[in-house]
């Protein structure tokens, strides 16, 4: 699986924890950010643009308190992301909202519960059919 990640400064020592962890277990990852970015809105939309070019792939962005990343990236039509601190909605927001990105705050979640975070979404598949009428709205949106 493709995952493509991203953070400002305030992200960058937990993007980098995550992303190598994620090479390690085999994951392709596209770095959008090997320098701190100046602002969350840089980096999130760099991760977005790659998203909606690049279908089937996965997004993390990092930021301090993960609320500017997910505010950036629902301004973009077409992308569904959310703001996740726990495992059990990184999971759901995946199955139930086929959301391509989450975000994460570095001052919020540690290394341990990140990592548990990104590795239930990225395990989570889209269950579709009731679904899909609440995917479809929210895809005419932004």
């Amino acid at each position: 699986m493709r995952v493509v990640i991203g953070s400002d400064h305030e992200g960058m020592e937990l993007k980098n924890f995550i992303k190598e962890a994620l090479i390690e277990q085999g994951f392709s990852v596209v770095d959008k950010s090997e320098t701190p970015a100046v602002d969350f809105v840089e980096s999130t939309l760099a991760i977005v643009n790659d998203l909606k070019q690049s279908e089937g792939s996965m997004g993390i962005a990092i930021d301090g308190y993960g609320v500017g990343s997910f505010m950036t990236a629902t301004k973009v039509k077409g992308i569904i992301a959310a703001e996740v601190s726990d495992e059990r909605s990184a999971y759901m927001t995946r199955e139930h909202n086929n959301a391509c990105l989450i975000t994460l705050g570095s001052e919020i979640v540690g290394k341990a519960l990140a990592l548990n975070i990104v590795k239930e979404f990225l395990a989570a598949n889209y269950d579709g059919g009731r679904h899909q009428i609440r995917v479809d709205m929210l895809n005419k949106m932004a």
